[in-house]
């Protein structure tokens, strides 16, 4: 049974597993989108849009916060100066899709884009 499991090892241990992801998310906000295995993508999902909900709130805390997570200084100013105000009308969550692609050549393994959503102005009403 997996009673209060709530994430996914990825097949590393702790430290490992928060610096990928970290970096993954770093390499996301500069991007816009990265292409990854589904089930790193639906993890990476998890640690990004706690990130951005965090960095929507601005203050010193949030800033801490997010620097103490994702150790990534252009990532983390970028996050703060044009992704969080891009989301500020929101709800919290949504940020981010994930596009399947199919199986990966060599050894099968399902893929997947994930990206940063782009809202226009008649989703938000």
């Amino acid at each position: 049974m997996r009673h209060h499991v709530d994430h996914r090892t990825l097949g590393r241990y702790g430290s490992h597993r928060r610096l990928m992801l970290a970096n993954m998310a770093a390499s996301l906000f500069l991007n816009g989108q990265i292409t990854t295995t589904v089930t790193r993508a639906k993890e990476l999902r998890r640690v990004a849009e706690k990130l951005i909900t965090r960095a929507r709130g601005g203050s010193v805390h949030d800033i801490r916060v997010v620097f103490s997570k994702m150790p990534h200084k252009q990532a983390a100013t970028k996050l703060f100066a044009e992704i969080a105000p891009k989301y500020k009308d929101f709800d919290k969550g949504g940020y981010t899709r994930i596009v399947k692609l199919g199986a990966r050549k060599g050894d099968g393994s399902p893929m997947a884009v994930i990206e940063l959503v782009e809202r226009s102005d008649e989703e938000k009403k």
